[in-house]
């Protein structure tokens, strides 16, 4: 089975980016070279935060979600766990 990630960023200018991958590394290191999503580029170098592992793609396309709906406060605590 494989695992599926949702991933926070920090980027340079210090805003947040939340994402979903199955290779958290690889997808970290398309959005230092600008080949990841559109709000990353011109925003690198980025800081990965934070991770959490799921097993179906729906249950981590769910979080995803609900971490983006988080307030910037809510996130910096999600982060800093």
């Amino acid at each position: 089975m494989s695992e599926h990630y949702v991933y926070v960023l920090e980027c340079a200018d210090g805003t947040f980016y939340t994402g979903y991958t199955t290779d958290v590394e690889r997808r970290v290191d398309e959005h230092d070279a600008g080949e990841g999503a559109k709000y990353t580029r011109g925003r690198t170098p980025v800081e990965l935060r934070y991770v959490e592992a799921f097993g179906s793609k729906s249950t981590a396309m769910s979080r995803e979600y609900e971490i983006k709906q988080l307030s910037r406060r809510q996130k910096e605590k999600l982060v800093e766990e």
